[in-house]
């Protein structure tokens, strides 16, 4: 018996990279695959495919699991919400939503197209609305439904040269929360992954100096994207909920989440002045400082 034997999986952006290794596993462990995948390029925007999908869920039969395929884009609700009635009819039902789907459109923020911002935020924030809103009444009515959705350290943490991804990637994880804190009575579990993995994605940061390039050495040499599906799936088949997991290499960490960490009692006499004066140098010492986090290690690097 696998960890997903009589559960039905649809995973977006599951024709390469993490999506694909996602897919495949899924399948390994029993459970039966949609395999969503546009089939374009890392930008967007250009003309899809249904070759990756199409390829990955045929692998899936050939080694005696069951996978239908398609190729519809995420950003748009109405084909979403047919991804969902798919599963049901071509697999018998819909249990997990595995969604690393996503594309790249880095660039400096004072150079930022709006455009280019636009169209991160669609396919990855409005992504996870689109494959969370389509199914969540499903998973609700029949008391069991698993969100693995995909953030990543550009908002967690940020990262130099891509605010809208960061942007959306943060706006993820504020939603899986929300979705976990809703969805607690009716066993509706929803996570995040933020991961680090040598894909098409990681290729396609710019390396800059000779540190950067052989940060991609390490990286190709450490890191695959096996590693991460092999979290997805532990956390599609978890009663886990509401937590940012983190996957690395061979590391798997556990993310804290906004809290407040220090807080002063103003008494009832005050103005800006004031907070000037005393609040911003008594909580100056908790201040985050304006770099990136010196201990992340590879998972400093933002890909999924």
């Amino acid at each position: 018996m696998g960890l997903l034997s009589g559960k039905v999986v649809l995973v977006t952006g599951g024709g390469n990279g993490i999506g694909r290794e996602c897919a495949l596993l899924a399948a390994k462990e029993g459970a039966k695959v949609l395999v969503n995948d546009l089939g374009g390029g890392l930008r967007g925007g250009d003309e899809g495919s249904a070759g990756p999908a199409e390829t990955v869920a045929n692998e899936i039969r050939a080694a005696g699991g069951q996978a239908s395929h398609n190729s519809e884009s995420i950003t748009n609700f109405a084909a979403v919400q047919a991804m969902v009635d798919q599963a049901k009819r071509e697999l018998g039902g819909l249990h997990a939503v595995i969604n690393p789907a996503g594309i790249l459109r880095d660039s400096m923020f004072h150079k930022m197209d709006p455009a280019d911002f636009d169209k991160v935020v669609e396919v990855h924030l409005r992504g996870a609305f689109n494959v969370a809103r389509a199914s969540i009444e499903h998973f609700r009515d029949q008391k069991d439904g698993a969100y693995v959705f995909f953030t990543s350290t550009s908002g967690l943490y940020g990262n130099i040269g891509q605010s809208n991804y960061g942007s959306a990637k943060m706006g993820v994880a504020g939603l899986s929360r929300i979705i976990a804190l809703e969805g607690a009575r009716s066993n509706v579990r929803a996570n995040c992954l933020s991961p680090i993995a040598w894909t098409r994605m990681t290729q396609s940061v710019p390396v800059t100096d000779e540190a950067g390039l052989e940060r991609q050495r390490a990286m190709a040499a450490a890191i695959s994207p096996n590693q991460p599906a092999r979290v997805a799936i532990a956390m599609a088949a978890s009663t886990m909920t509401g937590q940012i997991i983190g996957c690395s290499g061979n590391t798997v960490a556990v993310f804290s989440q906004i809290r407040v960490v220090e807080q002063l009692d103003m008494g009832e006499n005050w103005d800006s002045q004031a907070i000037l004066d005393r609040a911003i140098p008594a909580l100056e010492p908790r201040f985050h400082n304006v770099e990136k986090n010196p201990s992340a290690g590879l998972i400093g690097i933002s890909v999924d």
